[in-house]
């Protein structure tokens, strides 16, 4: 009973630290965001808007119902994001965009402020005092031009360290290498005939058939080699005591045989080996004679 009862236990504080794990929502992060919005990203209603990108820096799956986002360092709770949002259950090393268009009427991910008229983004936790996360909004941005982290996840809280003005936005995916070409493209540029693929392909192949080969021969004669141990050491002994037992007999028959045959000629036959053929001469040819044909009828007797 005991035992059992250790096992329930172990099983329980596996399961709450899995859940801990999954329900950290101190590995948030604001990740980037985009005061001014004239042809940049559109949001579901086919409208431009700033927007604020969070990011889940853990390996984890993080439920961000309850939390809340504001603008204002007096009033921590402005704007709480919706509870029971399938959407809110941000998967590891995932982003997830909110619209500061100060309509939320319009869903979960459309909050009660614009950053045009903030000058802190501020992401609280649940508990409604925690502030995991808080970032300065710069007004020297152009129009379409976002401020984020070098490395999504990466940086100071405070915006310090780590943050950069992007060249490119990046909402709801990577940071880092958005506007780098990708491995195909490099590739694609470099072997434009694909004559280095084919033969890298090729060569791997035949070095894969190689190998193969290599593996089984020796394998294959280590198991003959094996099997003829095993043999030797069960049938080993009785062989070499039968032939220890019959090797004089057999030995004396043969040396009496071999000495009679040279020394008494009449011992043995003399074989005569010369074939005489007798030429017989027949008027007809007996291929053509009907007695050796099927002709007649057969005859039962």
């Amino acid at each position: 009973m005991k035992r059992i009862l250790q096992i329930f236990l172990f099983s329980g504080l596996m399961l709450a630290g899995i859940n801990l794990n999954a329900q950290s929502q101190a590995d948030m992060c604001i990740n980037e965001y985009l005061v001014i919005n004239t042809s940049d990203f559109e949001d579901d209603f086919g409208q431009h808007n700033g927007w604020i990108e969070l990011f889940n820096s853990s390996y984890g799956t993080v439920n961000i119902g309850g939390c809340y986002l504001t603008n204002d360092p007096g009033n921590l709770t402005k704007y709480i994001i919706p509870k029971g949002d399938v959407l809110t259950k941000i998967k590891p090393r995932q982003h997830i965009l909110f619209w500061a268009d100060n309509q939320p009427f319009r869903g979960t991910f459309h909050i009660n402020f614009s950053l045009q008229e903030s000058d802190e983004i501020l992401f609280v936790a649940s508990d409604g005092k925690t502030i995991i996360d808080r970032i300065k909004v710069r007004r020297d941005l152009d129009s379409n031009v976002s401020y984020g982290r070098l490395d999504d996840g990466i940086g100071t809280r405070d915006g310090s360290e780590g943050w950069q003005i992007m060249q490119r936005t990046s909402p709801s995916t990577n940071n880092t290498g958005v506007d780098k070409e990708s491995a195909s493209v490099i590739f694609k540029r470099v072997d434009p005939f694909g004559g280095i693929m084919a033969f890298t392909a090729m060569s791997v192949v035949f070095l894969a058939l190689i190998l193969l080969y290599i593996v089984f021969k020796y394998i294959g004669k280590y198991n003959i080699k094996k099997s003829r141990e095993r043999t030797e050491q069960v049938h080993g002994k009785e062989v070499a005591d039968k032939e220890e037992e019959n090797s004089a007999e057999i030995y004396a028959a043969i040396s009496t045989a071999m000495h009679l045959y040279s020394m008494d000629s009449e011992s043995h036959d003399i074989e005569n080996t010369i074939l005489t053929i007798a030429r017989v001469t027949k008027n007809y040819s007996p291929w053509s004679s009907k007695i050796y044909t099927l002709r007649e009828s057969p005859k039962r007797k």
